[in-house]
């Protein structure tokens, strides 16, 4: 298996920085924190470009709070600026680790958004019910907390199979770690 190094500089390259930017933005331009971060954008960018090429950067505390919609769940938002290192971030390692999804993971997928997971169940459905001549059954699940309680480290194992750059392993723990207060019991009691 093919591993990855000097993945970081890449990642917090301002032309990195900018395009992730410009992902975090989008459709949120008239968003009151997007426009207090574009009020001076270019100096914005250069700060966080600045943070991780020194490795002084640490995201912000993540705002937690209710949403009852269709169902009640516990959110945690990371600050804008946060945002734009997860884009960063993204725009660089999702290739690695794309190929190995199975073709019909749609979440956060290019290309496979809600009209792609649609016409994947349409073929499922006309395939199980021989074309809608039997009945068949679907389930329906989710899983209970699924962010909260995935493992830290069995997380970055996996990441660490094809991610051999210490400072881009050490962002991405600064992330995971951010988001402390949702972490399993287990890992809590293990600190």
């Amino acid at each position: 298996m093919k591993t990855h190094n000097n993945l970081y500089p890449k990642i917090y390259s301002m032309e990195n920085l900018i395009l992730a930017w410009q992902k975090a933005r989008k459709g949120k331009t008239k968003k009151l924190y997007i426009i207090e971060f574009e009020k001076n954008t270019e100096k914005n960018l250069l700060d966080l470009h600045l943070e991780l090429k020194e490795e002084a950067y640490w995201p912000k505390p993540l705002k937690t709070f209710i949403l009852r919609d269709p169902k009640t769940r516990v959110i945690s938002k990371s600050d804008f600026r946060d945002r734009i290192i997860h884009h960063a971030l993204n725009n660089i390692i999702r290739v690695l680790f794309e190929k190995s999804f199975i073709y019909d993971s749609c979440a956060n997928q290019i290309g496979k958004g809600n009209l792609f997971a649609l016409r994947r169940f349409d073929k499922f459905q006309r395939k199980v019910t021989s074309n809608f001549t039997h009945s068949a059954f679907c389930l329906k699940a989710d899983i209970k907390h699924y962010f909260q309680e995935v493992n830290h480290g069995i997380l970055l194992n996996i990441l660490k199979r094809k991610i051999q750059d210490k400072d881009t392993l050490e962002l991405i723990k600064k992330i995971l770690n951010n988001n402390a207060n949702f972490r399993t019991k287990r890992e809590r009691e293990r600190e």
